[in-house]
Order: structure tokens, then C-alpha cells, then sequence
């Protein structure tokens, strides 16, 4: 199906997934080649929105505009007149009149970029909306994982941390799970949510988790600035706990597990120093999947047009959307 946006994880089909994926490993065998440019976007423009801070995915999204043979542009949200008190609704009236063709949105609302998308003809994208959804860390995590398990149906992944502010826990497991993967989550009882789905276990354990026999440890990053209450005793004791030591690794290492972690890491938090040197760390395969993911979606998406089912769930996400308009 031809849509205009990519807004989040829950509404795509199997089948549209499935294609995406398949494109993106067509698009990392350009990463071999001396020209790695494909003309695919030539004279389109990709409009780079983001209200917080990224390095990885904004520069990944950069890369992939740019391999497709894209124009980019980046707003500068601190020397914008956002600073003066200007409305994302009057930001994004003036990014239309210049006819921009895809914008990759990040911010710290829920449900902003489908606003967005509902006022503008150009494809939106979201890059991670508050603790909402983070559609392509998602696509790039289930990418990652089909390397090493091309059939991923029946294996086992277990994600640790902080699950309760984490958008990509929230991405990730409703799109594993949609591939047939099955999903649990791991962390202090303060930082993953009292209600879950059904079919995702939920363990406050370490020992547990791992009797369970996960085939990959995915480590969520610590995210301080968005708690405003103290949600564990100490840095150093949620590493004890919850974190990978260095004698987890050993025990890892010994199982085989592959380990992921979408970034940035807090090392001596989620992890120790090395995990990064451990022969099954997935954690740059990510980083580099992420830009064949982006080329995908790019492509794959058509701005403009006349799309009556993405209407339709834009429609939806309107009357439920949690979003207030700044």
C-alpha cells in the first residue's frame, strides 16, 4: 500500500514491514560500492525537524536523504523563531509554502508528528515523539536481528531498563512481536509499566530473565531527563542489578546471546566497557542498519497523493491523539 506518512509501528501491515526490510538489505549493498548515490530522490527535499537533541538518527536520516540523491535541509530550532514564541502550527504553515517534499520530525510531545502530518502535503516521519513511538529505531532493530536469524519466528528477545519512558521498547516489541518474535521485559517495577501486554513477559529478576533463555539482551539507555522523581537508588546499584558486569558478559558470552542497545550507552549504567569489544555486540550493525532502514522508508513513502486508508488512520490518531499544540 502506498502511504504518505510513517507515523508509527501499530499501523503497519506484516506485509509492508516484510517489504521493508527486504528493501533495506537492497539498499545496505550499495554501502560496498565507491559511489554509493542512487538517483532515486534526485530533486526532492528533505526537511530535517527535530525539537531535541540526536545524533544518531538525525545523522542517519541525513545519510540516507543524501544517498538517495535528496536535497537537505536542517531547521535550526534554536535560532528560529520558535525562540520568539512562534507556534509549531505557524512553523510548519511556513515549511509548506516552501513546498518541502518529506519531513523527519522529532519531539518531545506524543502524537505531534500525526498533527503535523495532517496539515502538510509532505510525507512526515516520525523520529521519535516524547515516549510515544520511534517507528525506524524499530524497523532498524528488526532488521538488525533478521541478519542473524532470517526465520526470527520463535526466538526470544529481552529488553532491560527503562521501560516505562522508553519509546523504542514500546516500537520495538509491538513490531518483534508482529514477526512472530516473543518479547519480555526486565527492569525495576518502578521503571516498567504495571500494565502490559499480555503477551509480553514482564520480570523484575535478573536470573529470571535469563532462565527464560533469550536469544538476543536488548539494554534500553537510563533516560534521567525524563524522570522527575528518583525511580532507583543509585547509578551504581542499577548496574549491579539490572546492568550487564562484567560477569554477566562472561555468562553471555558463554550462551552465545548477541547483545543490542539503540544509543547513546551509559557505560558503567546499562553496560560495561566491554560489551562494546564483545564479538556478539550488535550495537554498530545497528548504527549502520539504520541508514539502509532510512533509504527504505524514504523511497518507499510518496508525498502529496490521495491515500484514504492513511487518511483514515490520521483521522483516528485526531481524535485520540494526547498531543496539546504549543
Amino acid at each position: 500500500m502506498a502511504r504518505k506518512d510513517l507515523l508509527d509501528i501499530a499501523s503497519l501491515h506484516r506485509e509492508e514491514i516484510e517489504f521493508l526490510l527486504d528493501q533495506s538489505t537492497s539498499f545496505k549493498k550499495l554501502f560496498t560500492r565507491s559511489v554509493k548515490k542512487i538517483p532515486a530522490l534526485e530533486g526532492k527535499s528533505v526537511l530535517m525537524l527535530f525539537y531535541e537533541a540526536s545524533t544518531r538518527t538525525h545523522s542517519s536520516f541525513e545519510v540516507a536523504a543524501k544517498r538517495l540523491s535528496a536535497e537537505v535541509t536542517n531547521f535550526d530550532v534554536a535560532h528560529s523563531s520558535i525562540t520568539k514564541g512562534e507556534s509549531v502550527r505557524e512553523t510548519i504553515e511556513t515549511l509548506q509554502a516552501m513546498r518541502t517534499d518529506y519531513i523527519v520530525v522529532r519531539h518531545s510531545h506524543p502524537g505531534l508528528p500525526g498533527m503535523i502530518a495532517r496539515q502538510t502535503t509532505a510525507s512526515v516521519i516520525n523520529a521519535g515523539d516524547g515516549a510515544h513511538e520511534h517507528p525506524t529505531q524499530a524497523l532498524l532493530d528488526a532488521f538488525t536481528i533478521k541478519e542473524k536469524f532470517p526465520d526470527p519466528r520463535g526466538k526470544r528477545v529481552l529488553i532491560i531498563g527503562d521501560i516505562l519512558h522508553s519509546r523504542v521498547a514500546r516500537s520495538t516489541s509491538t513490531l518483534l512481536q508482529k514477526l512472530g518474535v516473543e518479547v519480555a521485559y526486565l527492569g525495576p517495577g518502578s521503571l516498567v509499566p504495571k500494565y502490559v501486554p499480555e503477551s509480553i513477559r514482564r520480570f523484575t529478576d535478573y536470573e529470571a530473565a535469563m532462565a527464560w533463555a533469550p536469544d538476543v539482551v536488548y539494554l534500553l539507555r537510563v533516560q534521567m531527563e525524563r524522570q522527575d522523581v528518583q525511580f532507583f537508588p543509585s547509578v551504581r546499584e542499577y548496574h549491579r542489578v539490572y546492568g550487564i558486569t562484567t560477569a554477566r558478559l562472561a555468562e553471555i558470552r558463554d550462551k552465545g546471546l548477541y547483545i543490542m542497545h539503540p544509543g547513546p550507552v551509559n557505560r558503567g549504567v546499562e553496560l560495561c566497557d566491554a560489551v562494546m569489544d564483545y564479538e556478539r555486540s550488535l550495537i554498530t550493525n545497528q548504527v549502520e542498519n539504520g541508514i539502509s532502514i532510512r533509504m527504505a522508508v524514504l523511497d518507499w513513502l510518496t508525498p502529496g497523493g490521495d491515500f484514504p486508508k492513511q487518511e483514515a488512520y490520521n483521522a483516528q490518531q485526531k481524535a485520540s491523539s494526547p498531543v496539546i499544540v504549543p
